[in-house]
């Protein structure tokens, strides 16, 4: 459920998948032919997603529809439905207890669209990656459809869109403040976080005969009212009033709600709108523990596709998660840029090494396997328990962090257990290599006190294939800072580290960091100060990602109100779309495609020192006069020198000299270690 979704580029077409091989009767019904077949005249409930079926722990819709039949629900699957067509939500009749609604593993909008605001043309979560099958606000457009045609049958609301706008949000792509998803969605209550103890709690209640007006006492969601006479020891947040009216009184409420979001401490919220209106959110539901969380998993997930996208050659995104094992939920990095936080906590569960490895030997028998398991993690890899001894008892601390920008005194930082799960992973017979790709915290590697560095050692040799990627995202303290990302020098020493492990191990691999820009905090100054670290280190990166506000982030409420919610202060936010092009082109600086906006960032910035000759300046003082048609580096030319290239008679810089490497390794932008 946590993996991060998959690309939208042509290789993630579902060419590349690999192929269903199972029945219809393998998987939950999606017609009333196959609910009939097993004699069921009436479902239970019925779950609508904007994703295709797709019955794997890895999404969402899987784990909740598997677990309500575990506990002897009938559920039905009704997959992007057209939403202009009543009909098609109405496959199964009416649901004895009600319908379950979600957007699907991503949110409808960030699946649609670019931080550019541009249209996807491809959805990995769609047959045949194709684009269009789902509305914009998914979850809000098809519970409006089902509460047209079913006026008094619950409606509940999860996954991801649904549990990030559970209370009033900023919407990036409208530029505005929207409502609670509850209120526009006509939505009886929302399911928010990860779900299982929440849907189980309000299936029984409505299968012993409660109303779902009655349902407001159950952890994990988030209901609607009228009166306020029945809710106790409440806070209340600022109005939508008042939010509507205060960029501040909305960075107060968003740093409760953040307080507020740990299962242990975290107390009951009110959000009151206009005619009498309250929005209540109960605390958050308590993370399952590990023999649960093994329950989850231990059940029996067909792992694919439904047959009838075979035709369409399946779809996209399973192909890198069906041969991945989700180890831990939760994250303790806190990140300010993501979500994951506000939706699955930050107290850390792992998996036992029982339930992994038999999800392992189940991964073998598959005949599309080859040999390897492509990742082994979950929102950061080597998390696998609590941060600290008090967390499970005591909460995670509202007023700390278990990592930021230092670790705390308390934090356990301890990779064995983790190292342990690899190497017996590796050893399963027909395992050839175990990867770790869903990221690694490399802070908490520096953090472990182990004089060895067991993990790292092990790591490089056995669980990298070339190219280690790691998340720093910036290297200017201030941005760090605000993105609740450790110091600079914690990376320097890091990749210090990996490169003494590499020399171990005999390899020469590959550091590739991912960058970000325009993120708060980060004027044209910080922009620069990356630029000529990207400059020093020999890194030409292909890819480069502009801060994207989603929903219910510290990051996004930083970028919406100007800020910090952890501190009241003021901070600078890139907002403009020239700016923020700027600092974009300055990390990509040698693309001849971008000379102007870098001469501009860099004389804006009051840094013309780095327009010049100088093997350190980014550009040179003339614009080139040709590129090759992809927009690479520049040809050849006779008489003056290109912008990109010294002129003849002076001296080459010292990395195009002999004996020096290169100064890009060639190998999609990645840094070369340990030579």
């Amino acid at each position: 459920m946590s993996k991060k979704p998959a690309s939208k580029s042509p290789k993630n077409r579902a060419a590349k998948a690999p192929q269903a091989a199972l029945p219809a009767s393998a998987f939950l019904p999606t017609t009333r032919e196959e609910a009939l077949a097993r004699g069921w005249d009436q479902l239970d409930f019925v779950y609508v997603s904007g994703d295709a079926y797709v019955d794997h722990p890895s999404f969402g819709s899987a784990i909740i529809t598997r677990v309500l039949e575990s506990h002897g629900y009938k559920v039905g699957f009704i997959a992007q439905p057209d939403w202009n067509d009543p009909e098609s939500i109405a496959v199964f009749g009416e649901p004895r207890l009600g319908f379950l609604v979600s957007a699907g593993n991503m949110d409808s909008m960030v699946n649609h669209y670019t931080v550019n605001k541009k249209r996807r043309h491809d959805d990995a979560y769609t047959p045949g990656g194709a684009g269009g099958a789902r509305p914009n606000h998914a979850a809000v457009v098809y519970s409006n459809l089902i509460r047209r045609t079913f006026k008094k049958t619950p409606i509940i609301l999860g996954g991801i869109e649904a549990s990030l706008r559970r209370l009033a949000h900023y919407d990036y792509w409208s530029d505005s403040l929207k409502r609670s998803i509850l209120l526009d969605s006509g939505a009886d209550l929302i399911s928010y976080g990860m779900g299982e103890r929440s849907i189980v709690e309000i299936a029984d209640a409505l299968a012993a005969g409660l109303a779902v007006e009655d349902l407001t006492f159950i952890d994990g969601t988030v209901f609607r009212t009228r009166s306020l006479e029945h809710v106790v020891d409440y806070q209340m947040l600022p109005s939508w009033e008042d939010i509507s009216a205060s960029k501040r009184a909305f960075a107060e409420s968003f740093a409760v709600q953040y307080r507020e979001s740990d299962p242990v401490t975290g107390g009951r919220l009110v959000e009151e709108y206009p005619h009498g209106v309250y929005v209540v959110q109960n605390p958050p539901a308590a993370p399952l523990t590990q023999n649960e969380m093994d329950a989850v998993y231990r059940l029996p997930y067909a792992r694919t596709w439904h047959p009838s996208y075979d035709a369409a050659g399946g779809v996209p995104a399973l192909a890198e998660v069906k041969f991945s094992l989700t180890s831990c939920r939760g994250c303790f990095g806190e990140c300010a840029f993501c979500a994951l936080t506000f939706h699955q906590g930050r107290i850390v569960t792992g998996r036992s090494h029982e339930s992994l490895m038999e999800e392992a030997r189940l991964m073998t028998e598959d005949p599309d396997f080859k040999g390897y398991i492509h990742d082994v993690g979950g929102p950061t890899a080597n998390f696998r328990g609590a941060a600290c001894a008090k967390q499970r008892t005591r909460g995670a601390c509202a007023d700390r962090r278990c990592l930021g920008t230092r670790p705390c005194l308390a934090l356990k930082a301890d990779h064995r257990d983790y190292t342990g799960l690899l190497r017996k992973l590796r050893r399963l017979p027909g395992v050839k290599k175990v990867f770790v790709r869903s990221g690694i915290r490399f802070d908490y590697v520096m953090a472990d006190p182990d004089p060895e560095r067991t993990f790292l050692h092990e790591l490089a040799a056995h669980h990298v294939s070339g190219q280690l990627r790691v998340a720093p995202e910036h290297v200017s303290d201030t941005v760090l800072s605000a993105m609740g990302k450790p110091p600079r020098a914690v990376y320097d020493a890091f990749c210090e580290a990996f490169s003494e492990a590499n020399r171990a191990a005999g390899k020469s691999q590959f550091v590739v960091p991912y960058l970000m820009s325009s993120h708060p905090g980060s004027t044209l100054a910080e922009a620069v100060e990356l630029a000529e670290y990207v400059r020093d280190m020999g890194f030409n990166p292909e890819q480069v990602q502009d801060f994207y506000p989603t929903p219910s982030t510290i990051s996004t409420c930083m970028y919406y109100t100007g800020l910090d919610p952890r501190t009241m202060e003021p901070i600078y936010v890139p907002k403009s779309a020239r700016e923020k092009a700027m600092q974009r082109a300055l990390i990509q600086y040698r693309n001849p495609a971008n000379y102007d906006l870098v001469r501009e960032a860099l004389v804006k910035a009051g840094r013309t020192d780095l327009i010049g000759w100088d093997e350190k300046c980014l550009v040179r003082p003339i614009r080139p006069k040709k590129r090759d048609e992809n927009g690479g580096a520049p040809r050849k030319g006779k008489g003056k020198a290109s912008a990109f290239k010294p002129a003849k008679g002076r001296p080459a810089p010292k990395s195009q000299r002999a004996g020096k490497p290169p100064k890009a390794n060639g190998r999609k932008g990645g840094i070369r270690k340990g030579r």
